[in-house]
């Protein structure tokens, strides 16, 4: 028995000795420790309290039970360290990681740790799973990292990491999740892309990574067969789409994002075939052509975002029975509204051009929750859709030109939230069912024709009241109505309510006391109306903004009103009165200094203003002269007296034909003391007819009307300088005025033999002709401006180009240059003239831009040409929707990350019989030298369109609170038809337009800004008043300044 007992002692103790111990090494204890102490913060404990020697179990050997910490169940050994969102922070020491040669799994997202990341971790062989996401980790990201073979799982998401991706990445061959998104990493797509392998899943949106996705067959099949997850949203890509071939490697792929890219072309049809592909979002890209019907059939497809593209045509159907979200908005479709959508739960086909009749809808399915249709062409009676549309949340078909009454039961809808039928032509009454909603918190019915009181339930609906008490509604829009009537008490109800805006009808009455018990007012606009009596006391303190103008109420202004300024009481209510010492602002200089103090910058302006008028007036005395002289030689030369002057350029009396590549050889720089605009493309004929003029602004800038073509004896930028001219008609002062043209150019072919020495670079595919055929092109003269001489060529095959001869000394080397005006050649808009091509020559004068050639005028000409005058004003819808297109050209360039930087009514044209507006100049300061944009930005401070912050930056850069800037001046001129640099003299002394409009507004003489052409002499109508106060919030100061997005957003809510 006892032997037996030792038998069995003996064959456990064996046993023992062949079983692994499950303990931890000393190593890894002291690695954890020295790991701990990079760890500054911990606010809830998890790590500092917990990670603690001393609070060990006796069996030192066992895996402690320290927050985060895994261990291995058979050896013991530390295989996992997790951290995640406990609102860590401190520098990781990465280094104190290398004892831990067990670790497979290392994740610390979503904390706030920060430092660099040490190549030593990519020593750690075991690693499988890595996430350092969402911190504040900096610097490159080393290439150590691309040794860990085991690696399944990296996410560096969501830090500030720069540079590019270390080459290697290839040597992951496990690597199935890559995220790198939100960080500032950058380099070739087509290099990154073309070393994964095997990876299932990729993020690299939000970075800088540029180039083409067009990458070739061999390339891009090994991760194109296994991804699952492609985004590469929010970069800087351009280029062609994937082409068909490739696409159809793409089996697996169930989400595709390229969003927000350059990326340009047509799509092919393939992409709705792929078997697996649920998202595919392609939106803010510059693609183009018909959307493929494919995508609108596809029975796996569920979501589809093609927004903010060029698409064209029409959408005869969505047939797809699984799309469940379509954005097609911000495109160039056409034609009417869908016949039929089948199972679209959210879709946004606003900003397009789809006209017809809006009662198309009621063929639609039910499933719709959220609809999208404004600013299109729609028409017609708004349909009946309760009993179909009973899951619609939202409804804004905003900005159209629909009719009619609306349904009674609109607002009845069990889950309707938000409406928004604003700047249409609809009619009748409210619906009372809006007031009886339990669900509607907002609600936009401005801009219309609808007339009666507010059905707002009496006090006959106690009943009702009480069972609805309109705790829901928060923002309520109706102004701009011809609604009349008292303003119910019942408003008071709404208890909810944030912004009440009733401006612009018929109310009238006084104010009621209960508008004191909306709490949560933040927003309260009553002005244009005719209420009467007192402002009621103890409105919210929650307003910020608050306007009761233009009505006649009286007594005492309330205490706690007085902050506001005057314009929010005054014009109309003259028997209002203000408590003595009122802090309300009264002085109109000193509000202007203190919210535009960038004013003494503008003394400097004003005196370069007046020394260039002083110059353009000895320019016209030298004009009038050399026209004089040259009368004289052209006489003696037609006369044979003389043939010394008229040489090679003039044959009997008319001009030869320039080449473009000729002469130039030894061209000299225009002066820079007087520059020269006509960088838009506006000449539509190649013969000046009599009487037609040239327009030469007081500051300079010079521009040919459509039909006149500067003569072109040479091609010598100096040229215009000595154009002769017969006549100068002075307008008003400090408009601009009008030079007749005095010769018609007829051309003849000069040839030069060296002339093909550069090379021509096309930056759009369609377009096919040599150099040779360049330079023997007609060439006539546009104009001149600051970046150099433009030229208008006609080619053999008939296609018209505008040839911008860059001026000496002014752009950057060729590698640059050809980099950025990549950048600029892959912008494509229908309101944005397209750089074409480019030439590079072998002499530093040969620089060229090569852009189409549009007919037209530019807005200045329209704006300020007065004698003769060709064109009939421009009405006031007409200025208001050129500056609506200008602000979406100047947001299209905004969301690709470029500033226009040069915006000016001579960089906008007009074109055809609607004066669609087409942008020019764009971007080009990113070709210049760091000396030539401090010369863009002086001449556009000399103007009036100068950003007050670039005046007087000591490196000034185009910014787009910049394009705010002259955006906002160009309204003034819209408005006002006086130009920026006009000196305008009044009782405070003479300003200019900016401070001019100022002081007038907060004076409450909007009436002398207004063009007499719109306003008829009568008080300007509310659509201009508007106007005028989105264009004055454009030039306050840089950080109240508004984006782009916010100025089209107010533009695009006038309703005319």
């Amino acid at each position: 028995m006892n032997l037996s007992l030792l038998v069995n002692a003996f064959c456990v103790y064996i046993l023992s000795l062949a079983l692994p111990v499950c303990a931890i090494s000393d190593l890894e204890l002291r690695s954890l420790i020295e790991f701990k102490k990079g760890i500054q913060d911990d606010p809830l404990g998890k790590v500092q309290t917990s990670w603690n020697l001393s609070g060990r179990s006796s069996d030192s050997n066992a895996c402690p039970s320290w927050t985060g910490v895994l261990c291995d169940g058979v050896s013991g050994n530390v295989t996992g360290i997790v951290l995640d969102r406990l609102g860590l922070s401190g520098e990781v020491k990465f280094h104190t990681l290398i004892g831990l040669q067990k670790l497979m799994n290392f994740s610390i997202s979503g904390n706030r740790f920060t430092g660099r990341v040490e190549p030593v971790l990519g020593t750690i062989p075991t690693l499988q799973h890595l996430d350092l996401s969402d911190n504040d980790f900096y610097g490159p990201i080393p290439a150590r990292m691309n040794d860990l073979w085991g690696l399944n799982y990296l996410n560096l998401s969501v830090n500030k990491f720069e540079g590019g991706f270390p080459s290697g990445i290839r040597n992951l061959q496990q690597l199935k999740e890559l995220d790198l998104h939100g960080n500032q990493l950058r380099g070739d797509i087509a290099v990154l892309l073309s070393e994964l392998r095997n990876v299932e899943y990729v993020d690299l949106s939000y970075n800088k990574f540029y180039g083409g996705i067009s990458i070739s067959l061999e390339n891009i099949s090994s991760l194109a067969n296994t991804v699952h997850h492609f985004n590469l949203s929010h970069n800087k890509l351009n280029g062609g789409f994937f082409k068909r071939e490739s696409i159809e490697l793409f089996r697996n792929l169930e989400v595709l994002d390229f969003g927000d890219n350059q990326i340009s072309g047509e799509l092919s049809p393939s992409l709705g075939s792929l078997p697996n592909l649920r998202v595919l979002r392609l939106g803010s890209n510059q693609l183009f052509g018909s959307i493929p019907v494919e995508l609108l059939e596809s029975s796996v497809l569920e979501e589809l975002d093609l927004s903010g593209n060029g698409f064209t045509g029409s959408v005869l159907g969505i047939n797809s029975t699984t799309l469940n979200v379509l954005n097609l908005s911000s495109n160039s479709l056409s034609g009417p509204l869908p016949t039929l959508v089948r199972s679209c739960v959210i879709m946004d086909l606003s900003s397009n051009m789809i006209r017809g009749d809006i009662s198309i809808m009621e063929k639609w399915l039910p499933e719709l929750q959220v609809l999208d249709l404004s600013s299109n062409k729609l028409s017609g009676n708004f349909p009946n859709l309760t009993s179909q549309f009973d899951r619609i949340t939202t409804l804004t078909l905003r900005n159209n030109s629909l009719v009619g009454t609306l349904p009674l039961t609109l607002g009845s809808h069990p889950s309707l939230s938000l409406v928004d039928l604003s700047l249409n032509e609809l009619s009748g009454p409210i619906p009372d069912s809006f007031f009886t909603s339990v669900t509607l918190t907002r609600l936009n019915l401005s801009g219309n024709k609808f007339s009666g009181p507010i059905p707002l339930p009496g006090s006959r609906a106690s009943e009702l009241l009480v069972q609805t008490p309109y705790t829901q509604m928060q923002y309520l829009d109706l102004s701009g109505n011809s609604l009349t009537g008292a303003l119910p008490s019942d408003i008071g109800k709404l208890a909810s309510l944030k912004l009440l805006n009733l401006a612009r009808n018929g109310f009238s009455g006084q104010m009621p006391s209960a508008l004191s018990k909306l709490d949560s007012l933040e927003y309260l606009d009553l002005s244009h109306n005719k209420f009467v009596g007192e402002i009621p006391d103890k409105l919210p303190s929650s307003l910020n903004a608050f306007n009761v103008s233009y009505n006649d109420l009286t007594g005492n202004v309330p205490g706690n009103l007085t902050r506001f300024p005057r314009s929010s009481f005054h014009p109309g209510n003259e028997k209002l009165i203000f408590p003595s010492g009122s802090s309300g602002p009264n002085s109109v200089p000193n509000q202007i200094s203190d919210k535009g103090k960038h004013h003494g910058s503008k003394g400097n302006i004003r005196v370069a203003i007046i020394l260039a008028s002083i110059g353009a007036a000895a320019m016209i005395v030298f004009v009038l002269v050399a026209y004089h002289h040259a009368h004289h030689k052209e006489f003696s030369g037609r006369s044979g007296f003389s043939d010394q002057n008229t040489g090679r350029d003039v044959k009997f009396g008319r001009f030869s034909r320039p080449s473009l590549f000729k002469s130039q050889r030894d061209a000299q720089p225009p002066p820079t003391s007087l520059s020269f605009s006509t960088d838009h493309l506006l000449t539509s004929n190649s013969r000046a007819l009599p009487g037609q003029t040239e327009f030469l602004t007081e500051a300079g800038e010079h521009v040919l009307p459509e039909g006149v073509a500067a003569s072109s004896a040479s091609l010598n930028p100096n040229v215009l300088d000595n154009h002769p001219a017969t006549s100068g008609r002075k307008s008003s002062p400090g408009s601009p005025r009008f030079i007749e043209a005095s010769e018609q150019p007829v051309l003849l072919d000069v040839y030069s033999p060296d002339r093909l020495a550069g090379e021509l670079f096309f930056l759009d595919a369609s377009l096919a002709f040599t150099a040779e055929e360049l330079s023997r092109a007609p060439a006539e003269v546009l104009g001149r401006s600051s970046h150099g001489t433009l030229y208008k060529a006609t080619l053999d095959s008939g296609h018209m180009l505008t040839v911008k001869w860059l001026r000496v000394g002014l752009v950057k080397h060729k590698k640059e240059f050809a980099r950025e005006v990549k950048r600029i050649g892959s912008i494509r808009h229908p309101h944005i003239v397209p750089l074409q091509a480019y030439y590079w020559g072998p002499r530093e004068q040969e620089r060229l831009l090569l852009a189409d050639y549009i007919r037209g005028d530019s807005l200045a000409l329209h704006l300020y040409e007065s004698t003769p005058r060709r064109y009939s004003p421009l009405s006031f819808s007409q200025r208001l929707k050129v500056g609506m297109e200008v602000a979406r050209c100047l947001l299209y360039l905004h969301d690709r990350g470029l500033p226009h930087g040069n915006l000016k009514p001579t960089n906008i044209v007009l074109e055809g019989p609607d004066y669609n507006a087409r942008l020019t100049d764009y971007g080009l300061h990113r070709l210049m030298t760091s000396a030539g944009i401090a010369e863009q930005i002086l001449n556009l401070g000399a103007l009036g369109y100068c950003a007050p912050e670039l005046t007087s930056a000591v490196k000034p850069v185009p910014s787009f609170k910049g394009d705010v800037y002259a955006l906002g001046v160009i309204l003034m001129e819209l408005l006002t038809r006086r130009s920026a640099g006009d000196i305008i003299s009044g009782q405070s002394g003479a300003v200019d337009l900016t401070d001019w409009v100022r002081l007038c507004d907060h004076e409450g003489r909007r009436m002398d800004c207004i063009d007499r052409d719109i306003s008829g002499g009568e008080e300007p109508s509310t659509a201009m008043d508007e106007l005028l106060g989105i264009s004055i919030r454009c030039i306050l100061p840089v950080n109240e300044r508004p984006n782009i997005r916010q100025v089209l957003d107010d533009l695009c809510s006038i309703s005319v």
